[in-house]
């Protein structure tokens, strides 16, 4: 357990400026949601969509699917074992903590909330978006999925402070979307994004820096991975 706990703290110390990042996310959105209900971010953007908002949220929430670990696995075959390992083993932590928090708390999702409240009238809903209405609100997996999926790339490319403002960006962005979209409540995102990064971290300490030559070996050269990704 020492031995986790201290390449935890590695992990923070030499990944800062994504740390500081974290460390806003959860200022900055614990004191917002302190202060709003939980409806105020649906009802802002219901009221503020434009045809390329919906198109780019339509888009960038698809970055926090399964798809996505999928590719990025087989590219992280090209470079070290531990990679795709840590990737898959991420992806699968995430479903199945998504899949457990979603059955404990049982908390619906907006447009349920919405209709039991005889309210739907007031919402404007993107176009062409399959809106989801079970008691599956809390957390987000996709909240939970992005930061797990793209906190572990930023522990794991070299240079991390080059990529970290890109990549808390792109993983905040799909919290946003599952907003935009109408699919989550603030508190959903919020403590979603928490999990993830979490699972990031522990999946980083349990295959990250372990001693084994074997794991930071390619499995596919380069060329054959692209010809896997492109039949």
């Amino acid at each position: 357990m020492q031995k986790y706990t201290d390449c935890m703290a590695k992990t923070i110390r030499e990944n800062g400026f994504y740390f500081y990042l974290r460390a806003a996310f959860i200022v900055v959105g614990g004191l917002y949601l302190g202060i709003s209900d939980k409806t105020d971010a649906l009802y802002f953007f219901s009221a503020n969509r434009s045809p390329w908002l919906d198109s780019a949220f339509r888009f960038i929430t698809k970055l926090g699917e399964g798809p996505i670990y999928f590719v990025l696995g087989i590219v992280a075959l090209a470079v070290r074992l531990r990679y795709t390992l840590a990737i898959s083993m991420t992806g699968l932590t995430v479903m199945a903590f998504s899949f457990g928090l979603k059955s404990l708390f049982a908390i619906d999702r907006p447009a349920a909330y919405f209709a039991k409240q005889n309210l739907t009238e007031q919402l404007n809903f993107v176009a062409g978006v399959d809106v989801h209405t079970g008691a599956t609100s809390f957390p987000s997996g996709h909240a939970m999925s992005a930061f797990a999926l793209y906190s572990l790339l930023a522990f794991f490319l070299p240079s991390a402070k080059r990529y970290a403002l890109p990549l808390f960006a792109l993983a905040f962005l799909i919290c946003i979307s599952r907003l935009y979209l109408v699919q989550h409540f603030w508190p959903d995102v919020y403590f979603g994004g928490l999990v993830g990064v979490g699972l990031a971290m522990l999946w980083f300490a349990l295959l990250g820096r372990k001693e084994a030559s074997w794991l930071d070996r390619p499995i596919l050269p380069l060329h054959m991975t692209c010809k896997h990704m492109n039949p």
